[in-house]
């Protein structure tokens, strides 16, 4: 199921994630000590992102990496101009 795009950006967490993963490529693994949440909750909020398109995955090895995708980057724009 597609999650819709206003619904991921809505929750606090995800939209935290997003803005630093527009920075630069991330492996999924430091993102639960840069947002304060668990493991298990980031991967969650992952998934969410990467169904609504915003973000791509790629994998290194054992490790997840994650970037931002073109409709992700047109996103953050559109949000950061509200």
């Amino acid at each position: 199921m597609k999650t819709n795009v206003l619904k991921a950006v809505a929750d606090e967490t995800r939209l935290e994630m997003l803005k630093k993963i527009s920075r630069g490529a991330i492996c999924a693994c430091e993102l639960p000590a840069i947002v304060k949440k668990t493991q298990p909750a980031i991967s969650q909020h992952l998934k969410v992102l990467s169904e609504a398109g915003l973000v791509k995955r790629r994998k290194e090895g054992a490790k997840r990496i994650y970037s931002l995708s073109r409709k992700g980057t047109k996103v953050l724009k559109d949000v950061s101009g509200w």
